[in-house]
């Protein structure tokens, strides 16, 4: 885990088709995010709940794509995606956080849509 503040982006991209970005890092870590893996697992309340009992699994964002990208402050990005939802404030330790165990996440995501009977396709 990386030490609270010490995380800093270098460059942001999003891809011309919007459906990935990279981060690279001042530590000179680089990570792409599909925009289906941001998507589901946004920071904000509306999915994460307010504790981890009241998580909720996102399905039917295989082809969700970002609108944009708008800075908040020097710490954060918050990523509006084509299907509305704008509220996750993606900070830079969470962005690096997600980056370091993207595979892991990704596949306890697959697991859980799985158990639900949920699809990944709208």
């Amino acid at each position: 885990m990386t030490e609270k503040n010490t995380v800093w982006p270098k460059e942001i991209r999003l891809n011309s088709d919007k459906n990935k970005l990279s981060v690279g890092f001042e530590s000179g870590s680089s990570f792409e995010y599909a925009a289906e893996f941001l998507r589901v697992l946004s920071p904000s309340a509306e999915v994460q709940g307010h504790s981890p009992d009241q998580r909720v699994t996102v399905p039917g964002k295989s082809d969700v794509l970002v609108k944009a990208l708008e800075p908040i402050g020097n710490y954060a990005v918050r990523i509006v995606f084509d299907d509305g939802h704008d509220t996750g404030l993606y900070s830079w330790e969470y962005l690096h956080e997600l980056g370091e165990s993207q595979e892991e996440r990704w596949q306890e995501y697959l697991d859980e849509m799985e158990s639900k009977g949920l699809s990944r396709i709208r």
